[in-house]
């Protein structure tokens, strides 16, 4: 009688509770956590993982690294071995991984943001560009069946997290992907052939492991656009109008825009908004003007507190402190019969915060990230449109808190990230070393991404202005404004106790943002304008200031 052989033995639970390795004996894991990198930051190591911090071979590190990846190879046999002798079905054929950098560019009207969103149950799946890039690299064969389930298995990061209805000609993701797929000559052509036409792959390229694209990403550039016409001080027996006069006349002073040649050639009492906005399409800004918007955007540049400029921040706390390279005004251009002004916006990472609206499932309270770069651009149109002295700007950086409101999301533009270090230090690499990669540089996509820019993103940005007017809404809802949170726009350029936003105690007739303006899509056949006034479009300011520090934290970048 022949012995009976004993069963197989199954992995250990320990064994079992480890990564999957690839082809190489790399982890299906990602093996970079955010903290993972941000000590390799900390210690300038993003390029060989054997360097200490001054560049010396660890020889202690190296061993136990080999013989750790000895073991994790010995395992996986293994646990190959078990599978081969105890599944029915046949498994995909592991194809090897390699970390890259994907250069991509979206027009994000119709997404609920850049970043996946977890799926409340009973509810839709929110439509982000992560999800929709992701479905089409596993769809290409980019990413194995294995890990298509979870892209926290491949180590799925972004450079800049754009908010809902946000577009971005630039944005850099990285992860761990298949770049030989069997059957497959062009993966790039395959990937964008599965993703929508508002959403493309410039391109892919490898990068070190070491590479996660939120912690290395240096700094990000914008832009934002604004028709010139915001420029035109308040209307002459506005609210905002007669605010701000009041309190002029009680400091001594008067409003510089007494006889502003715009308003003086009618009798603002009697016209409407259509007269006035035909004529506001008709106006052009003057060489002053755009000399005036170059002064004050100096005064944001280098390193200051930026806590008035975002939401739920202790003045006192640190991670307020930004600091911004450049901000330049580009000379105005007319598209129809609209003058637009670019302001283009370089800076350190910049902090976004939180808005309740229509999509409150959303997690963390969160359905539409806005961000401080529209109110930095609030604060610009502001102080020109009122000639308010640029030395309000010293106050607003300082600890006194106010209201900043935010301008429309709809002319903002992520050009593209910067990834200046991780280029200085893999430039000093010699194009043998195996630590060597490519630098990121979006320059040789360029003519594609402007031929993309001007179809899916100004195009769209211009045609919601001209059937929907929502600049002019969002400027005369501005205007209708008859209580005290702007008295710090006066001719003196200092914030008045008027002014000064105190936590925990209720403010009179606070001014309320309205939802609409943070909208980038509407309906084809929608062509309402967009109305100055609408009580039941109030933005959820409450669900903001309930956010608690490691959410905010969370919405960096």
């Amino acid at each position: 009688m022949d012995e009976k052989r004993p069963l197989e033995p199954a992995p250990s639970p320990q064994s079992s509770k480890r990564s999957k390795l690839d082809f190489e004996g790399e982890s299906d894991s990602h093996p970079h956590t955010d903290s993972a990198n941000a000590t390799a930051l900390g210690s300038r190591n993003v390029g060989s993982d054997h360097e200490n911090v001054g560049g010396k071979p660890n020889k202690s590190k190296k061993s136990k690294d080999q013989n750790l990846k000895g073991r994790r190879r010995r395992d996986q046999a293994s646990r190959d071995q078990w599978e081969a002798r105890n599944s029915d079905t046949p498994k995909e054929p592991r194809l090897p991984k390699r970390e890259c950098a994907l250069m991509i560019g979206f027009c994000g009207s119709k997404y609920s943001g850049m970043q996946l969103c977890k799926v409340q149950p009973g509810l839709p799946e929110p439509r982000t560009i992560e999800g929709e890039l992701f479905k089409a690299l596993v769809a290409a064969g980019a990413v194995s069946k294995d890990n298509s389930e979870d892209p926290v298995k491949v180590g799925l990061a972004r450079a800049a997290r754009t908010d809902a209805g946000v577009h971005a000609v630039g944005n850099i993701v990285s992860l761990k992907m298949i770049l030989s797929v069997p059957g497959v000559d062009d993966l790039r052509a395959r990937i964008n052939s599965l993703l929508p036409p508002d959403i493309r792959l410039w391109g892919f390229q490898r990068v070190q492991r070491s590479f996660n694209a939120r912690l290395l990403c240096d700094a990000r550039k914008y832009t934002y656009f604004f028709p010139s016409y915001l420029l035109i001080p308040p209307k002459p027996c506005s609210h905002l109008d007669r605010v701000l006069r009041e309190y002029a006349t009680s400091q001594g002073c008067e409003i510089p825009w007494n006889d502003d040649p715009f308003w003086k050639a009618i009798d603002p009492t009697t016209s409407n908004p259509q007269e006035d906005m035909i004529r506001k399409r008709a106006w052009r800004a003057t060489p002053a003007h755009v000399e005036r918007l170059r002064t004050i955007v100096q005064k944001f540049e280098k390193t200051h507190n930026f806590h008035n400029f975002t939401v739920a921040r202790d003045p006192r706390d640190k991670t307020n402190t930004r600091f911004m390279k450049k901000l330049q005004i580009a000379e105005p251009a007319v598209y129809g019969e609209t003058e637009w002004i670019a302001v283009s916006l370089d800076g350190q990472s910049f902090m976004l915060h939180q808005v309740s609206s229509y999509l409150k499932y959303l997690s963390v309270k969160l359905s539409v990230l806005n961000s401080i770069k529209r109110k930095m651009v609030f604060a610009l149109v502001m102080l020109c449109r009122t000639g308010t002295p640029t030395n309000v700007l010293d106050e607003l950086f300082g600890l006194t808190t106010v209201h900043v409101p935010k301008m429309p999301a709809l002319g903002l533009l992520l050009e593209h990230p910067v990834f200046t270090g991780y280029n200085t230090r893999i430039a000093k690499l010699s194009p043998s070393d195996p630590d060597y990669r490519e630098p990121i540089n979006f320059e040789e996509y360029s003519e594609e991404m402007n031929t993309f820019k001007q179809r899916y993103i100004y195009d769209n940005m211009r045609n919601i202005e001209d059937r929907k007017g929502l600049f002019d809404g969002w400027i005369r809802s501005i205007d209708s404004y008859q209580g005290k949170d702007f008295l710090y726009l006066n001719p003196k350029g200092i914030i008045p106790p008027e002014a000064v936003v105190t936590k925990g105690e209720r403010r009179q007739n606070p001014f309320r943002e309205r939802k609409v303006f943070n909208l980038t899509s509407f309906a084809e056949d929608d062509n309402e304008k967009v109305q100055a006034e609408e009580p039941t479009d109030e933005a959820d300011e409450e669900a903001e200031e309930s956010l608690t520090k490691k959410e905010l934290e969370d919405a960096e970048g």
